[in-house]
């Protein structure tokens, strides 16, 4: 049996990168006291604020971050892999970029994944997001093979394109992560049924940590941060609303041959077959 336990700590970010670190170390330390293996953090968890002049005078490089410094010196304090779900950076080419970082139990960066998908919509409710101007679009997935469990990087609006996951279970993930900031519009009508879609589509464990309230900067995000299993069902949900700064620990002991378990009874992952399309009228 490969067993794991996986934890998600939803946040509800603010503005600071100082104090947003202090709040989640405590829960991070608990997760691990636990005997969480594996610990997730929500999309922008080391700031959260509107506007690319406010995110540029926050942004610096990746190595130079104190929130990502700080996970990677408690993962390796409490021997545990962590999720950085995405944290806003400098990347190469000095533009911002919407990072997903997974660091080892010795406190490296181990993999990176940078958002691919990015949210440019306007819901009917005026509320209006254009990511497109203010990050550059990732360009390649990533599939991390650890000793545990091979783990596939996505971040938020990723949930909506099932060819990103599909690939990345059939490249050999047991886990996708799906760290987000879901507009609680957007949450309400599509959050559980999408994570449990892409669970059963591929056979993998979905976990999925998210921001959560009403944040300083006013953005509200739905919260219920979620752990899927391969045939869908909700293993743990977050359901608190949490202040300013506030974080809340959900975790679940899972066993990963309910990967094995699951392909094998609907190998739908094997089944891809090249067709044409015939448009009519």
């Amino acid at each position: 049996m490969r067993n794991m336990k996986l934890a998600c700590i939803q946040t509800c970010t603010g503005e600071d990168k100082r104090q947003n670190l202090d709040k989640v170390l405590p829960a991070l330390a608990a997760a691990a006291e636990q005997g969480a293996h594996f610990i997730t953090l929500p999309e922008t968890s080391n700031f959260m604020v509107q506007g690319a002049d406010k995110i540029a005078e926050r942004l610096c490089a990746e190595e130079d971050d104190l929130f990502v410094r700080g996970l990677c010196d408690a993962a390796h304090q409490y021997g545990v892999m962590v999720l950085a779900g995405s944290v806003f950076v400098q990347s190469e080419d000095m533009r911002a970029a919407n990072r997903s970082l997974l660091i080892g139990a010795d406190g490296v960066v181990k993999a990176r994944y940078d958002k691919i998908h990015l949210f440019d919509v306007t819901l009917a409710s005026g509320e209006r997001h254009r990511e497109s101007q203010r990050f550059r679009p990732g360009e390649k997935a990533t599939l991390y093979k650890s000793a545990m469990a091979n783990i596939g990087l996505t971040i938020c609006y990723d949930l909506r394109f099932p060819q990103l996951f599909r690939k990345l279970a059939q490249a050999g993930a047991d886990i996708i992560t799906v760290p987000s900031a879901f507009t609680r519009p957007t949450g309400e009508a599509h959050w559980h049924v999408l994570l449990r879609a892409r669970a059963i589509e591929t056979g993998c464990f979905i976990i999925a940590p998210a921001q959560s309230g009403i944040h300083e900067n006013g953005r509200a995000t739905y919260g219920h941060s979620l752990v899927v299993n391969p045939w869908g069902e909700i293993l743990v949900n977050a359901q608190n609303q949490p202040n300013i700064g506030d974080v809340e620990l959900i975790s679940v002991d899972v066993n990963l041959d309910a990967v094995d378990s699951a392909r094998s009874q609907i190998p739908a992952l094997t089944h891809d077959r090249d067709f044409d399309l015939d448009i009519v009228s």
